[in-house]
């Protein structure tokens, strides 16, 4: 291990404030545990809700009351905030709710994406830009580029109202990987690199306010879609039909911890305008997933495609 030690668990981040955007299910769920693991306040925000449901493209059962309650009861302080983060008016409306409660924000992580019915599984993968669903690809790119732009707008204000603030744009693939891979259509591709570009940009205009960006991928992630598809649970994914390289796939945790980690780490600023991945975080920071592996997929993918003999087992 290379860097400084940060373990997720404790008080590290007690009196921090986070606004997780997307936070409903997947990965934003589990940066907001995460983050209540190490003590933090946590915004919640996404279009499910107990109290004030907003259309969602999902029908599932998730809400950001859930989220909220897990980090509280992880030692954080969760706090649910339905928000669409498509509209620009309700976006304006939770930074002011913010801006009056806690007056700046420590951490912000643009997680919103809800496109993942639209992106198809593997039989849709690779459809030319001519035969996909124009309305479909398009919203595809709002869901994930115009919602963290919107976000950005109206919550960075309050990231930069004190130094050393973090934004953490969450997407799918490094910069290096995603430049070099074409990854399942056009509409996805662009959306991906987009947020990518979004982080190296944003950090371009934080750096002056003491502000870091960093765009921040998991790896594999075992969501509670993904674990559905599967006929699955966390407690027994390891026995379900999968192909071999899910043996390296990740909790929502592990990615969440990363996200911790960083925002811990008083030398942050080093990251700023990098693209990362949750499994190079944690060989660098050294914390674990919920079952104590680390597990690394870009690595051994890129260590694949190098002709290398790469054993998935080296990778946790």
């Amino acid at each position: 291990m290379d860097g400084p030690r940060a373990e997720p668990a404790g008080r590290a981040l007690y009196g921090r404030v986070a606004v997780v955007a997307g936070a409903t299910r997947g990965a934003g769920r589990g940066i907001a545990a995460a983050l209540g693991e190490a003590g933090a306040t946590v915004v919640c925000t996404g279009r499910s809700s107990r109290t004030h449901p907003i259309p969602s493209d999902y029908d599932r059962g998730e809400t950001v009351e859930e989220t909220a309650e897990l980090v509280t009861r992880l030692g954080g302080t969760g706090v649910a905030a339905a928000a669409d983060h498509l509209d620009p008016a309700q976006v304006k409306a939770l930074a002011e709710r913010i801006a009056d409660e806690y007056g700046a924000v420590d951490v912000l992580v643009n997680d919103i994406w809800g496109a993942e019915l639209l992106k198809g599984g593997p039989a849709d993968w690779n459809t030319p830009v001519w035969e996909h669903d124009l309305d479909d690809g398009l919203r595809i790119l709002r869901l994930a580029v115009d919602t963290h732009l919107i976000t950005s707008h109206h919550l960075l204000p309050l990231l930069i109202a004190r130094p050393g603030g973090l934004l953490v744009e969450v997407t799918d693939g490094t910069a290096a990987y995603n430049a070099a891979h074409y990854r399942l259509s056009v509409f996805y591709d662009l959306a991906k690199v987009a947020v990518n570009r979004l982080a190296f940009s944003q950090g371009h205009e934080l750096g002056p306010y003491g502000g870091t960006a960093v765009s921040l991928t998991p790896g594999w992630l075992r969501s509670e879609m993904m674990l559905d598809a599967l006929g699955a649970t966390e407690e027994n994914w390891r026995e379900a039909a999968a192909p071999p390289d899910f043996a390296l796939s990740e909790s929502p945790r592990f990615v969440g911890r990363a996200v911790t980690a960083l925002a811990a780490d008083a030398g942050r600023s080093r990251w700023n305008q990098k693209s990362v991945s949750s499994g190079e975080l944690a060989r660098v920071y050294g914390f674990t997933d919920v079952d104590g592996s680390r597990p690394d997929i870009w690595r051994f993918l890129e260590d694949r495609e190098r002709g290398l003999d790469a054993d998935p087992g080296d990778y946790r």
